[in-house]
């Protein structure tokens, strides 16, 4: 099993396939994960196979270390395209998640103005009041929901703590289509059972949840780095541009990741 981990608190630039070249922030301890979900396709693995035992970074030091490398980047003529919160599971988990995004924005003002800062998130504590004021501040609130079937969820995507799936749903609605939805789509089997959510049962309430949200983006993609389980498939090509056709019929935007 291959697992990728990330640096604390500022990486790279990468190349990302829906953000182009994008400077990330892990709000996570740099040796482990700590997630809200226990995704199975995660490519940082299972919750409980990477238990950290450094802290999560201070709001000074992803600060200061963002400042330097915005610093560096700018001196040799290099402007990221996103600043992006991601790395080693959730990042609204951070206890000073929104006083960080206020940071960000101040740096992203003075070194690279034109970035877009996105969070990756998946949107478990959106219902926090202070974490759902914060995505607003940011371009792009990725929200993640990969299908509206709870059984699935908690199958596939293993919430840590009751997960209201109704309430959260509406608070989406509640950013008004200032939003993206990020939804991943895969097929194979975890223990014995199907994860096939591509088919019409899954489809189709999925889609009429999206229409409600009226999201400016639906971001869908596939398996792109291994994962805990080698059981797990990527979607085809084809069934990745059935879907995508659909939410262009329904009048929304979309990118596909094969």
């Amino acid at each position: 099993m291959s697992t990728i981990l990330f640096p604390s608190p500022i990486f790279g630039p990468v190349h990302s396939r829906r953000l182009g070249i994008s400077l990330g922030i892990n709000l996570l301890p740099a040796d482990g994960k700590i997630c809200s979900f226990d995704c199975i396709y995660c490519e940082c693995g299972l919750n409980g196979s990477h238990r950290p035992h450094l802290k999560m970074p201070s709001r000074a030091l992803v600060r200061s270390e963002l400042e330097a490398k915005l610093a560096e980047m700018a001196a040799a003529g290099q402007k990221p395209d996103a600043i992006t919160f991601a790395g080693n599971g959730e990042p609204t988990g951070h206890p000073e998640f929104a006083q960080i995004v206020d940071d960000v924005i101040q740096l992203r003002d003075r070194f690279a103005p034109k970035a877009k800062i996105s969070v990756l998130t998946n949107a478990f504590h959106i219902l926090k009041p202070e974490v759902f004021a914060a995505l607003q501040r940011v371009d792009n609130p990725l929200l993640k929901l990969d299908t509206v079937n709870l059984e699935y969820i908690e199958f596939v995507n293993r919430p840590q703590s009751r997960y209201d799936l109704e309430r959260l749903v509406e608070k989406m609605k509640a950013f008004k289509g200032d939003c993206m939805i990020q939804t991943m789509f895969m097929k194979g089997t975890w223990e014995g059972k199907s994860v096939d959510n591509t088919s019409e049962r899954f489809v189709g309430p999925w889609l009429a949840a999206v229409k409600a949200i009226h999201p400016k983006l639906v971001t869908i993609y596939t398996i792109d780095r291994e994962t805990p389980d080698k059981s797990l498939e990527k979607a085809s090509h084809e069934e990745l541009d059935r879907i995508a056709a659909r939410l262009r019929e329904a009048g929304l935007e979309c990118t596909v990741s094969y």
